[in-house]
């Protein structure tokens, strides 16, 4: 969780056919509480821009990713944002269902 986004993290349910195991979903969501609907699509933009810059590399297939935007997504200079993004998504640990745990080593 950053002040501009909580990414967030599933497993990929069984079934959809053989390939739904070596994709990656990955999902952007901006609530009211970003700004009004222009500013909640800037959000949406700004993290779908970030996300495409830094994937495939730090995702893993057979996981669902959530972005939700948080207010600070609006004024973060991009460059930050893709370093947390990055960040971020190597942080999450693969086996932790809601996506919440970080894997650097504490408990």
């Amino acid at each position: 969780m950053t002040p501009a986004f909580v990414l967030q993290l599933g497993r990929r349910p069984p079934g959809g056919g053989s390939d739904a195991a070596q994709q990656i979903g990955l999902g952007f969501t901006a609530s009211r509480r970003v700004g009004k609907a222009v500013a909640r699509n800037r959000a949406r933009r700004r993290l779908s821009e970030a996300a495409r810059a830094v994937l495939p590399g730090p995702a893993r297939p057979g996981y669902n990713y959530v972005i939700v935007a948080r207010p600070a997504v609006l004024t973060w200079p991009f460059e930050r944002l893709l370093s947390e993004l990055r960040t971020a998504f190597a942080r999450l640990t693969p086996g932790t269902p809601d996506g919440g745990a970080a894997s650097d080593g504490r408990s």
